[in-house]
């Protein structure tokens, strides 16, 4: 959906969330996610009158949905899924991003975990919950693969954490072999994980 399309409210969350994923959230004021929206200053108290916690924890929600919904996505454009090949396109969406558009942004959800889990509980919970919103797709696609649903869950951790892993190397490293390492090295163990009889 493009950014003009979407109301002000809309706007301002998708923009809170695109400058936490390059600037953290310490760095992100209000007045610059009303200016990125395009939105005005007074807008922000109507639409969130909770405040910056409020719009950050509604930017971390968007996050993960969007983690989430892109599952299906990377599914639907494999020609033969396979837990490896998912995995790959999940990296290929930040190996393609840094590429492309250098390597200032990360994840939002990590941002702000990162800068509130040790002072902000609401905005702690709000990552949790954003983390579990892109595990929990991602573990169904791995057990509609074969692999056994006692084990989906925790591989599906384990690649949300390894894919986090690699993008903030690759940030630090400003380059992209993080990424490629961890979709060589982990995607025959997440084949492994498949049940032949399944």
């Amino acid at each position: 959906m493009a950014q003009a399309q979407r109301g002000p409210r809309e706007r301002m969350v998708f923009s809170a969330a695109q400058l936490i994923r390059r600037d953290g959230v310490t760095a992100t004021g209000m007045r610059e996610v009303a200016a990125h929206a395009g939105a005005p200053r007074g807008s922000l108290q109507h639409y969130f009158p909770g405040g910056k916690v409020q719009l950050v924890n509604e930017a971390v929600g968007w996050a993960g949905r969007y983690a989430g919904k892109r599952i299906a996505r990377f599914l639907a454009a494999l020609d033969e899924p396979s837990p490896s090949g998912l995995f790959a396109a999940m990296a290929r969406q930040w190996t393609d991003e840094y590429e492309t558009s250098g390597f200032d942004s990360g994840c939002p959800v990590a941002a702000a975990t990162v800068d509130c889990a040790a002072t902000g509980a609401a905005t702690r919970q709000a990552a949790a919950a954003a983390f579990a919103t892109w595990r929990e797709p991602l573990a169904e696609a791995l057990t509609d693969m074969g692999v056994p649903a006692a084990r989906a869950a925790s591989l599906a951790t384990l690649m949300i954490s390894t894919l986090e892993g690699a993008i903030l190397m690759a940030r630090a490293e400003r380059d992209v072999r993080p990424l490629t390492t961890v979709v060589r090295e982990l995607g025959p163990l997440l084949d492994a994980a498949v049940d032949p009889s399944a």
